[in-house]
């Protein structure tokens, strides 16, 4: 079976794949079709069905695993898929494992490091509460390990939010270098917590969607709740510490059109935010890169250009 990112113009695909998404489209003559999104382990394809009543097209539903036979082509710069035949697969021909998308790097080796990000903090308050999420509650630890960042435009994979969360914070541990004042215990505790609440803002995978709280109030809110929560159970707490905590959490988007409530205010919540951002976006082209080959990719609406890799 063809992985969906070695798919190619004129590839005759025969296997089966995650149906990630459905939709029913009308054709300028009235002509009812289906709009599909296919997944595996490495990435997603756009597919179409335009003869919806043939007899080699069985009845299927959204995160079925499906049996399809079709051929692909170029469609605005990126491969599409058109479905001739689709069937859904039994359970004994598939291993769902097979077809999350996860990162590339060792999970224990990146969460090893960093608990050792988190033990750089000496702050005992700031202590506690990294101890509560990383190391005391072992059903945080699990969530946290396995989830997305997002459900789409970068880190959207098994492990995703731990791989974002160490690119963060290790930016912000070169910033502590170059910028000896700033806040060493805030910056680094904030950057280990800026995204917690996305394991509650996203359900797990394969659905990884937005559940009916992360649309109502977004990771940001949510995660500065769980932090309060946490903050409310250690005796103490200077109300100080947790406001400028918080603070950085609400303003790590940077601008109030990104989502952050409040604009950053405090020199470590700026940090944070360029942090966030650059992890974000260079992620983002690569991932771009992976699922569109070495040509010039395209007009790309979040970056406002075409881009392509550096010649070799």
């Amino acid at each position: 079976m063809k992985k969906i990112n070695e798919m190619a113009d004129g590839d005759q695909i025969r296997g089966i794949y995650l149906c990630k998404g459905k939709r029913t489209g009308q054709t300028k003559t009235g002509k009812p079709y289906f709009s599909v999104v296919l997944g595996d382990k490495t990435g997603t394809i756009n597919a179409k069905i335009w003869d919806t009543e043939s007899a080699g097209i069985a009845d299927f539903d959204e995160k079925d695993f499906v049996d399809v036979v079709g051929s692909v082509s170029i469609y605005m710069n990126s491969p599409q898929m058109k479905i001739t035949q689709l069937r859904v697969a039994g359970e004994d021909e598939y291993d769902p494992a097979e077809y999350l998308p996860s990162t590339d790097g060792n999970v224990s080796d990146m969460y090893d490091e960093l608990l050792k990000y988190a033990n750089m903090v000496e702050n005992p308050f700031y202590k506690k509460l990294l101890d509560h999420f990383f190391v005391e509650d072992e059903e945080s630890v699990a969530c946290f390990k396995k989830h997305s960042a997002a459900k789409t435009v970068h880190h959207g994979f098994a492990g995703g939010l731990l791989e974002h969360t160490l690119g963060v914070t290790r930016l912000c541990s070169f910033y502590l270098k170059a910028y000896p004042y700033l806040n060493r215990d805030l910056l680094i505790t904030a950057a280990l917590l800026h995204d917690i609440g996305k394991t509650k803002e996203l359900s797990p995978l394969p659905d990884n969607d937005y559940t009916d709280i992360g649309q109502l109030l977004g990771h940001i809110v949510i995660g500065v709740e769980m932090i309060d929560d946490v903050i409310r159970g250690i005796p103490d707490f200077p109300e100080v510490k947790a406001n400028e905590l918080k603070h950085c959490i609400v303003a790590h988007h940077g601008e109030l059109e990104f989502g952050s409530p409040k604009k950053p205010a405090l020199v470590e919540a700026l940090a944070l935010n360029f942090a966030d951002l650059t992890d974000a976006k260079l992620q983002t082209v690569k991932e771009l890169f992976k699922n569109n080959g070495d040509g010039w990719l395209g007009y790309n609406r979040l970056f406002e250009t075409n881009m392509r890799k550096t010649t070799k």
